[in-house]
């Protein structure tokens, strides 16, 4: 027996070590992620990286390899700021690993960098396919739900209302209690709206409001139901509060230009100082250099500000870049995919400079004033034709409003256009019959609500205006050095 246990001692002892093996790297593999673990926290980021790639190549199967992965992808995207970096490791994450649950947050990710990379709704299709897939490959995992509200924006983008609905409501359904359930009911009512169900719409933002009280979009939620519900319901008449902010009189320097950035703020230009300014709290902030004989201001999405001449484009204290061949700009908008749309008096096109591409155009009629709205499109005033032309995002003609429809008389020009984030849209006009005023339209052209300037006592010379969160509208009043509020 002695004999035959030693003639067979050393294959069970290599057995034995085959066998203990796979355990002894997969407590490695733990060990070593965990380790990257806490450099990462400790923002000690090449050490983390280091012992992540260290665990890749000393156990690829162990299911922390993918885990790795992604954090590795996850610091690249979000630490790191390179998207091609991140979206490389996802590729491998992709390949390698698909079956592993982390495969999932994977694919969100890399769907939510293509998506962020898209430059027009028509570069969408391959993120989209990545969302898909974890809806469909993941149906159970967290990521589902994000997903959805990641298919919903792109259709959204892409003007598909009604699957970016339902994308929304599923992205709500799978978790109503979640982090991201407000986010997506405020969606779902935005895009109902857009289908033009207002009562739908008003809905599911009071939804927002009421279940989840102490979420930051209930306040947004509120100011989107109340400017709604005040333009396009009540439709009360104007009626003027005077210098704003209240006793503010003859306080700036021929103030000409005025633009409301995506967070409420207002951007104020002055002709004798060449300067714009932020205005918060009643007290105004020098923002950018010195501009002279500025035409158009653009608030991007960041809250800085764009600022276009007769013929070029000024970015903080950067140096005039010229626009081409453009001589005489009117109006400006920054979309969300980083391309300037500019319109110009003597062209009879929109011109669009992608951020990362050639210039083209889109033939329109030629426009004196431009807004933006939140289908991605924009609203052009043309004297030419005495119309407004609203557009969809990729520039194609919706609708024509004659300058005369829906008024007691018509008036000839448009100084002036604002709009706001639910798709209201703001004209200071004067001329024929109807005078000097402004005029406030709904998203699909109806008058919502109209005044003239001598109905409210008014008199001087009005060079620009918006529409503010309130439903009110603000005017720039140069002769005067004063800003008018309407409610």
């Amino acid at each position: 027996m002695t004999a035959a246990f030693s003639w067979h001692r050393p294959a069970a002892l290599l057995l034995l070590c085959a066998l203990a093996a796979p355990a002894q790297d997969a407590g490695l593999a733990e060990r070593l992620y965990y380790s990257g673990e806490r450099a990462y926290a400790a923002k000690s980021y090449p050490e983390a990286l280091g012992t992540w790639q260290q665990l890749l190549q000393a156990s690829p199967l162990s299911p922390y390899a993918p885990k790795a992965l992604l954090r590795m992808a996850r610091y690249q995207a979000e630490v790191a700021h390179q998207p091609a970096a991140a979206l490389a490791l996802l590729d491998r994450l992709k390949t390698d690993y698909l079956k592993s649950p982390v495969a999932a947050e994977g694919l969100l990710l890399r769907g939510t960098l293509l998506a962020a990379q898209a430059h027009r709704p028509a570069d969408l299709q391959e993120a989209m396919a990545e969302f898909h897939r974890v809806v469909d490959l993941f149906p159970d995992s967290p990521a589902a739900a994000a997903a959805h509200a990641g298919l919903g924006r792109a259709y959204r983008d892409q003007g598909k209302w009604g699957p970016a609905l339902q994308h929304f409501i599923e992205a709500y359904r799978l978790h109503p209690e979640g982090p991201l359930a407000p986010r997506a009911l405020l969606e779902a009512g935005k895009t109902l709206d857009l289908m033009g169900d207002l009562p739908g719409c008003l809905r599911l933002l009071q939804r927002v409001r009421t279940e989840f009280p102490k979420s930051p979009l209930a306040a947004e939620a509120a100011w989107r139901m109340a400017v709604r519900v005040k333009l396009r319901i009540l439709r009360p008449a104007f009626r003027l509060e005077g210098p704003w902010p209240e006793g503010r009189e003859k306080w700036l320097k021929t103030p000409i230009l005025l633009a409301s950035g995506p967070s409420g703020d207002l951007f104020l230009y002055q002709n004798s100082l060449d300067q714009a300014f932020r205005l918060m709290g009643g007290t105004l902030s020098p923002i950018g250099g010195t501009v002279s004989g500025a035409r158009v201001l653009v608030p991007t999405p960041s809250d800085d500000l764009w600022i276009l001449t007769r013929n070029s484009l000024v970015k903080g204290t950067g140096s005039p870049t010229p626009l081409g061949a453009l001589s005489a700009i009117t109006g400006a908008r920054l979309d969300r995919w980083g391309t300037l749309w500019v319109v110009d008096s003597k062209t009879p096109a929109i011109t669009l400079f992608p951020a990362d591409g050639t210039p083209r155009a889109l033939p329109s009629p030629t426009a004196v004033a431009l807004a933006a709205l939140p289908t991605g499109g924009v609203v052009l005033a043309s004297d030419a034709d005495r119309s407004l032309h609203f557009l969809d995002a990729e520039g194609q003609p919706q609708v024509s409003i004659p300058y005369g429809k829906g008024l007691p008389a018509p008036f000839k020009y448009v100084l002036a256009l604002g709009s706001d984030p639910v798709g209201d849209v703001a004209a200071l006009v004067k001329g024929g019959d109807y005078g000097e005023g402004v005029v406030v339209y709904g998203p699909d052209g109806t008058v919502l609500r109209q005044t003239t300037l001598k109905a409210l006592g008014l008199s001087g010379r009005f060079t620009s205006l918006v529409l503010d969160r309130s439903g009110g509208v603000i005017l720039c009043d140069r002769r005067h050095d004063t800003l008018y509020r309407l409610d």
